[in-house]
């Protein structure tokens, strides 16, 4: 493994600064402390800062060299709203709030690549190092975007990259095409005529109609969509009555739906609001039908994903790159791939082995309250961040 020297010697004070990032989590667009330390570290060592971009986001400039090339490093800083199991020294001082899925380890690696690039600048050309804020659901690389994040800073690809438990300590997984899911929710509203339960034919029972209607929505996976084709259609949520003995006037369902392509997600939107409308009316019922589409899927560009690979196999070994296996978690970096060229990788959080006393006792997995980014990646993350911006920038 091809770690860079000097990003091992400084790996402990950066991992205190993920430390200290763990211990004071903020959630989406609250990322005022944090942004302020990125700013205040970027600023130390010579890096300039725009700030206030998607509300709470910082990106640093380093330019070098007389080339009018640029690339852009992406990191997330938001926390979770959960309570944190963990009891060691830098587990969350704030109730309901914690770092469970590794920005804080995002911001580190990315921190230490502009640390070492700040001092080497080995390149031609300019690093724009985006801090974003908000990818827990509230699309942060939306925002600023929505900013003017490319039109103020014109980069010819962008970059993200996220841990990934499960995924041994010195690998990484990263391909082309689809490698994460849209995020998409639906509510739909039955209206039904409530009545005695003991008299159910002086009404129409919503729950029925609801039960009829989830039933049918899973046809939809499984005879309207292309078996080759990824699709979720889950209901999470149904919610009616107040009482055992009284039909309920109306019935809420709620849930997601998750594909890789947009053109799968409009069939499945198309085909739900048909077999709600249709079902309700079967049974004289009507219905309220509200369809919100969140983050596109996540899709890496052929050539950049490649070339990142690359990069990723002389540092760790072919063998150490692998496939990266779509998941249907959903990832706003998806934004920025449809404005730019760019891949969005994997690096191995391990197993959990790395957690220090104190931990819960349940797993090392992502949104888990035992969780913890694992503070030895923070060396071969950023060396990964640094020969990405290095093989670029020639």
């Amino acid at each position: 493994m091809k770690v860079l020297d000097s990003l091992t010697k400084q790996a402990s004070s950066i991992a205190a600064i993920r430390r200290d990032i763990h211990a004071h989590p903020e959630l989406c667009f609250e990322e005022i402390r944090t942004a302020d330390l990125v700013a205040q570290k970027l600023t130390e060592w010579g890096i300039p800062i725009h700030r206030g971009m998607g509300k709470t986001g910082v990106v640093g400039i380093l330019k070098c060299g007389t080339s009018d090339r640029a690339i852009g490093l992406r990191a997330d800083m938001d926390a979770l709203p959960m309570q944190e199991f963990n009891q060691f020294a830098h587990a969350s001082q704030h109730a309901g709030k914690m770092h469970a899925c590794g920005h804080d380890g995002h911001v580190a690696m990315l921190l230490a690549a502009a640390q070492y690039l700040s001092k080497h600048r080995d390149f031609d050309g300019t690093v724009y190092f985006i801090f974003q804020p908000a990818e827990e659901g509230g699309g942060g690389a939306r925002e600023m975007m929505r900013d003017g994040l490319f039109d103020k800073f014109p980069m010819q690809a962008v970059y993200g990259m996220h841990n990934w438990p499960g995924l041994k300590e010195g690998q990484f997984a990263l391909s082309a095409g689809p490698v994460m899911a849209s995020s998409n929710e639906f509510k739909i509203t039955i209206h039904g005529k409530g009545c005695h339960a003991a008299l159910p034919h002086n009404g129409i029972d919503p729950v029925v109609v609801a039960c009829q209607m989830v039933q049918a929505f899973q046809t939809i996976i499984s005879r309207n969509k292309k078996p080759v084709d990824a699709g979720v259609i889950s209901v999470t949520m149904i919610n009616a009555g107040e009482a055992t003995n009284v039909v309920p006037d109306h019935c809420e369902l709620q849930g997601t739906v998750r594909t890789f392509s947009i053109d799968v997600l409009d069939m499945i939107e198309q085909r739900m609001r048909d077999i709600a409308t249709h079902t309700c009316a079967a049974f004289g019922a009507t219905c309220t039908f509200e369809f919100e589409r969140n983050y596109p899927p996540t899709i890496n560009h052929p050539a950049e994903a490649n070339f990142a690979r690359e990069v990723m196999a002389d540092i760790v070994g072919a063998d150490n790159v692998m496939a990266q296996e779509p998941t249907m978690g959903a990832e706003d970096f998806s934004y920025m791939l449809q404005a730019k060229p760019g891949a969005y990788c994997f690096i191995g959080n391990g197993d959990g082995v790395h957690r220090e006393m104190g931990h819960g006792e349940g797993p090392c997995t992502l949104h888990n309250p035992n969780y913890d980014f694992n503070d030895a990646l923070i060396p071969l993350g950023a060396t990964y961040w640094v020969k990405l911006v290095e093989a670029s920038l020639r």
